[in-house]
């Protein structure tokens, strides 16, 4: 039986990939650092006002950050759940051995897997996108404007209406 989520109280997150980031794969980059604090700071601010609910893309890089913070701050908040939206079983396939065992790791620690396809197509990762947006009423966006997938997240998320916390890396 699957689990249904009320819109209104879910959040999703996109972000950038390392290769995107500034100090790339270095999360001891003291910019990394400050944006782990500060997405730490805006899960606890969507809580306050009434999110529950965070589902995460589970890509490299900040979607790491984000469910990472979002386990973390479960541990002190008993009724928030975390969805790992999957575009598709063998997402992490091609990603080194150290970058697979966090993802599996942290794949266990989720609520909720969903996956939108079986198999790898050229359109799954943006199906993600889709479902994460069509799901949510907020979306937090590690975001600074260029080209890419979460360039057309944030697009789509504007388009249906989603409060957007933005956050340039």
């Amino acid at each position: 039986m699957k689990t249904v989520i009320n819109r209104g109280i879910t959040c999703c997150f996109s972000g950038y990939r390392p290769e995107k980031l500034p100090w790339g794969q270095n999360e001891n980059d003291n910019r990394c650092v400050a944006l782990k604090e500060k997405l730490n700071d805006i899960i606890s601010a969507v809580y306050t006002s009434g999110i529950r609910h965070y589902i995460c893309g589970m890509a490299l890089g900040c979607d790491t950050y984000f469910f990472e913070a979002v386990l973390q701050f479960k541990e002190d908040h008993a009724d928030v759940t975390l969805e790992a939206a999957l575009p598709c079983e063998d997402q992490a396939a091609r990603w080194n051995e150290q970058q697979r065992n966090r993802y599996f790791q942290l794949i266990q620690q989720c609520d909720t897997e969903t996956y939108v396809s079986r198999k790898y197509t050229p359109d799954c990762m943006m199906r993600r996108n889709i479902y994460m947006v069509d799901h949510s009423t907020v979306l937090i966006a590690v975001y600074d404007g260029r080209f890419g997938g979460t360039m057309h997240t944030v697009g789509y998320a504007e388009t249906n209406g989603l409060e957007i916390i933005q956050i340039k890396p």
